[in-house]
């Protein structure tokens, strides 16, 4: 059994996302077996928190054992995690209790920082910053690119009624660069190495699917058909490699490349 206290208004689904992965996996599963409880009434619906509930969740060992994150690097600053896709960013600085730099979205899986004190989570925030971050993505999209290799620029602006945002090539919002290499070209889809030269929320999802070429599983930019007719859910995008130039007290770590294992 695992027990939080809620901090603020949510939902049941919302907070288990974004506190106990292991519970999210098997969010439906659980209320169907009646396996939560709240305030020490068990539940089978994803039922509105207030603050001070009490959320008891009970796993079988499976269930509690299945992986959310691995740790590629740690030292006494920081660490370098590899995110699972399908889980949110927030229940992995919750499991550690770190302070967060970045994050990714709960269906991209790969490379996380979370720093271990205030100190460096500053000094990792002033390198993002500052650009003195580079992050490598890899992404299975549709089709065949144009190019072997381009550098896309566009602009992008956030629609906060629907949580999406939209790409135009005239000067609307934020401006993004994002630059693509061919890796690998299969029968209906293209494997990309992504460098983002910018890092605005969604920009190589619908960046690449302003183009004509959506990530493959991608259910809010992408090609719903395709997506149903190959059995994909999540998008196929991955932080495959993270490399930072840091200062001060970080300065040890400055110039490590890191890579994750996983592969599209």
């Amino acid at each position: 059994m695992k027990k939080f206290t809620v901090q603020n208004e949510d939902s049941l689904q919302n907070f288990t996302d974004n506190h106990y992965a292991q519970a999210s996996f098997c969010f439906r599963t659980l209320l169907k077996d009646r396996e939560i409880r709240v305030n020490g009434k068990k539940v089978m619906e994803n039922v509105a928190l207030r603050e001070g509930d009490e959320v008891e969740y009970f796993l079988t060992a499976a269930q509690a054992g299945k992986k959310a994150f691995s740790i590629v690097y740690e030292d006494e600053n920081l660490y370098v995690l590899d995110k699972e896709s399908g889980v949110n960013s927030e229940a992995v600085f919750e499991a550690l209790n770190g302070f967060p730099v970045h994050r990714l979205d709960r269906n991209t899986a790969g490379l996380l920082l979370l720093a271990k004190s205030a100190s460096a989570q500053e000094e990792l925030l002033s390198a993002f910053r500052e650009r003195r971050v580079e992050k490598i993505y890899h992404a299975l999209v549709l089709g065949k690119m144009p190019q072997r290799h381009e550098i896309l620029n566009a602009y992008l602006k956030k629609d906060e009624r629907s949580g999406l945002v939209k790409i135009s090539l005239r000067p609307e919002g934020e401006k993004i660069v994002t630059e693509y290499e061919v890796l690998e070209e299969r029968e209906e889809t293209s494997l990309l190495k992504i460098t983002l030269h910018t890092g605005k929320t969604h920009q190589i999802r619908a960046h690449l699917a302003f183009v004509g070429h959506p990530i493959v599983g991608d259910e809010k930019y992408g090609d719903s058909a395709y997506n149903r007719s190959v059995h994909r859910t999540r998008q196929m995008l991955l932080a495959k490699s993270l490399s930072l130039q840091t200062k001060g007290s970080l300065s040890d770590f400055s110039g490590r490349v890191f890579v994750s294992d996983r592969n599209l």
